[in-house]
């Protein structure tokens, strides 16, 4: 994603945040954006002690309870999903503005890998007609061994 792009969509999302901790009488403090805008610059799958340590590193002042209320915020306001890959551990991702994928995990590295396939959507059209229901969104996660998970396990 380039630079601009970048920017633009924390913007985006920072006004979204905005609006939603206005709604829900909640304060508006500068670590909590911060937080959003470090997550908006990754591009992979974190947990929240990952994302805290990170923060430290880069000079924030921000607790590891403020990490983890602000990502439970974030899930609230469907900014950031939450995935548990089989651990005790969750894991999140960014999700404004990016299109729906599923994941396979390797059980040997933890390795979270995205795929799209179309199919699925259209598996998910049918579900919905069949049984007439609104679904509003999917989880397909796949577990197994990459290549480099599979040469560790040998």
């Amino acid at each position: 994603m380039s630079e601009n792009k970048t920017q633009n969509t924390i913007d985006e999302v920072s006004k979204i945040f905005s609006t939603y901790l206005i709604k829900n009488g909640l304060r508006k403090t500068p670590e909590r954006f911060a937080i959003l805008e470090e997550i908006y610059k990754r591009n992979d799958h974190f947990d929240a002690e990952a994302l805290y340590i990170h923060m430290k590193t880069q000079n924030y002042r921000v607790s590891r309870a403020t990490v983890y209320n602000t990502l439970e915020l974030l899930v609230a306001c469907d900014l950031v999903r939450k995935h548990q890959f089989g651990k005790n551990l969750a894991q999140y991702e960014k999700s404004y503005g990016f299109k729906q994928h599923d994941h396979a995990v390797c059980i040997e590295t933890g390795e979270v890998f995205e795929f799209c396939d179309p199919r699925i959507q259209q598996i998910k059209e049918l579900v919905a007609e069949m049984l007439d229901f609104e679904i509003t969104h999917h989880s397909l996660t796949f577990y197994g061994y990459s290549k480099e998970g599979r040469e560790k396990k040998k």
